[in-house]
């Protein structure tokens, strides 16, 4: 795994993917986040199939600061089981830079 990853999660409205976003940021278990959406969702769910329209949200975060924000993500969604996703990145060395220095909790 790399020492950067995106995490990806989504939530039903808007104003939760902001929510959570904003507390993650704050909290400097990530550093910076997109919301995209509304997106289209077709998925199973308690073994039925189903359609929906979320709210997408990707957060950048190093590997290290990864189970606090994780953590954080599942104390505060919405959603009982959300689909939670850490997908390891690389990037330009300053973007990179930049997360790290973003995440430090004594940089708050």
């Amino acid at each position: 795994m790399t020492d950067y990853v995106q995490v990806s999660t989504a939530t039903p409205a808007r104003e939760q993917a902001v929510s959570l976003a904003q507390g993650a940021v704050k909290a400097r278990l990530a550093a910076g986040s997109q919301i995209i959406g509304p997106v289209a969702s077709v998925f199973w769910h308690l073994g039925e199939f189903g359609e929906g329209e979320e709210w997408r949200l990707l957060l950048t975060t190093t590997s290290e600061r990864y189970p606090e924000l994780e953590r954080y993500l599942l104390d505060a969604h919405p959603w009982d089981n959300p689909e939670l996703l850490a997908t390891p990145v690389t990037g330009a060395p300053r973007c990179l830079e930049w997360i790290k220095d973003n995440v430090r909790p004594e940089a708050s």
